[in-house]
């Protein structure tokens, strides 16, 4: 069979975590319209009788203002020197600038072999796709483009089918019944960031951390999630909770279905909300939250 990885790149928002979610066919990364909504490297893993794919999703290519997307960047480094190809995620309705094509002149022009993505079809004209293509090769970039939507599921089949004939033959790296790395306390606190992601604006979610205190499965079958949400500022703080709790209440409404989702059980939810300053700037809080320069 053929089996490897699959480094996913691309700018932050291009829309990488939604296409692996689609590819896998479960909820493996969160997804929100706002840059930077992947802040580790996670694994999908699709595998059919004749192959396997470990997708490897980063987060966004973006430009560092603080130690924690500094980290991020690094993440995305690493990743795209430990996999067998690399898929570079391309929005497609947004045009090709000179920095997109730098960008992929970094990635697809290694060692590694690479194709690029280029997404959202389905909200572009379809006539700018060929002269989108030229210009890229135009300005050296050689390897396949593939245009695909994730929304519309259009040629995410063609796409998976290409991916598994470029994975090396081996046997499988990961079990068959297990579809992501990370654990179930992890995707807690992804699902908890992706609801504050979708409901606050632009400035606020950026500066969350999410910290699990208490995750236990009752004898009743129950789980009981104590978990802080930790923003930089004061009147962040304030926004979170809203007027007498009904913005917590709801985001913490929405995330509790979802967790029951994820678990298969009942949800007991208590979230409190908590500052520290600056914290994507203080390296010991970084660890504290589970953020490591890996």
């Amino acid at each position: 069979m053929n089996s490897g990885f699959v480094g996913v790149i691309g700018k932050a928002n291009a829309g990488k975590s939604t296409l692996i979610n689609v590819l896998v066919g479960e909820k493996v990364s969160i997804v929100s319209p706002k840059p930077q909504t992947t802040r580790d490297a996670i694994m999908g893993v699709l595998t059919k009788p004749d192959y396997q794919i470990v997708f490897v999703d980063t987060p966004g290519i973006y430009r560092a203002k603080n130690r924690l997307s500094d980290m991020m960047t690094k993440t995305c480094e690493t990743a795209a020197k430990d996999v067998d190809f690399i898929l570079f995620v391309h929005d497609g309705h947004g045009g090709i600038s000179d920095e997109d094509i730098s960008l992929m002149q970094r990635y697809t022009c290694g060692k590694i072999p690479a194709a690029v993505a280029y997404t959202k079809i389905d909200i572009m004209p379809k006539e700018n796709i060929l002269g989108d293509v030229k210009k890229l090769y135009d300005n050296g970039i050689t390897c396949d483009v593939l245009p695909v939507s994730a929304r519309k599921y259009t040629n995410i089949a063609k796409l998976e089918a290409y991916l598994a004939d470029k994975m090396p033959q081996g046997e499988k790296v990961i079990p068959e019944d297990i579809v992501t790395d990370k654990s179930d306390r992890f995707m807690i606190s992804e699902i908890m960031r992706e609801k504050i992601l979708l409901k606050f604006g632009q400035e606020v979610p950026h500066g969350i951390a999410i910290v699990i205190n208490t995750f236990e499965k009752n004898e009743n079958g129950v789980y009981e999630i104590n978990l802080d949400i930790v923003c930089e500022k004061q009147n962040h703080k304030s926004i979170l909770i809203g007027k007498q709790g009904a913005a917590i209440k709801e985001v913490s409404s929405f995330a509790r279905k979802d967790m029951e989702k994820l678990l298969g059980g009942k949800v007991f939810l208590t979230t409190y909300v908590k500052v520290k300053e600056d914290w994507r700037n203080r390296p010991q809080l970084l660890k504290d939250f589970g953020y490591t320069d890996k």
